[in-house]
């Protein structure tokens, strides 16, 4: 009887060796069929584990984008290239000033390849307390005018 090449994952050590190997195998340049079948098992295996084992949902999504950036090595201007957006969105982004929005959301979940949900949970934006900002609640009040 065959081994098996992979089996479910148990433990953290055999997550992230298989996470390695995944990495190895997507950049592969010269994949043949039977590497895209071992992509598409590790890849299974490993979102298993992710969802038995994973508190990505207990996680803020800006500390988590942050956390993910880190991993990967990706710096803020990495991430305007992904997003296609400004490095100044970004910027806002990750310094809570603007929500991401389903479009960032969806691109980020495609990128990490995890679910939008993990993005899309509400967190608190920091307001502005410039002085250059108009007091909001004074913007929309009627002004009389005098009539000639």
């Amino acid at each position: 009887m065959e081994t098996l090449k992979y089996k479910v994952i148990k433990t953290r050590k055999q997550y992230d060796e298989y996470c390695d190997i995944l990495n190895v195998l997507v950049f592969d340049e010269n994949r043949s069929d039977e590497t895209e079948d071992e992509i598409e098992l590790l890849t299974l295996l490993i979102e298993k584990y992710d969802k038995e084992n994973s508190s990505i949902a207990e996680v803020e999504p800006i500390q988590l984008l942050k956390s993910l950036m880190k991993d990967h090595k990706l710096k803020s201007k990495d991430l305007v290239e992904i997003l296609g957006v400004s490095k100044g969105l970004v910027s806002d982004i990750l310094n809570y000033k603007k929500g991401l929005s389903k479009e960032v959301i969806r691109k980020l979940a495609d990128r990490f390849k995890l679910s939008q949900e993990a993005f899309n949970r509400p967190y608190k934006l920091k307001i502005s307390t410039s002085p250059k900002m108009r007091n909001a609640s004074m913007m929309n009040t009627q002004k009389k005018l005098e009539t000639a």
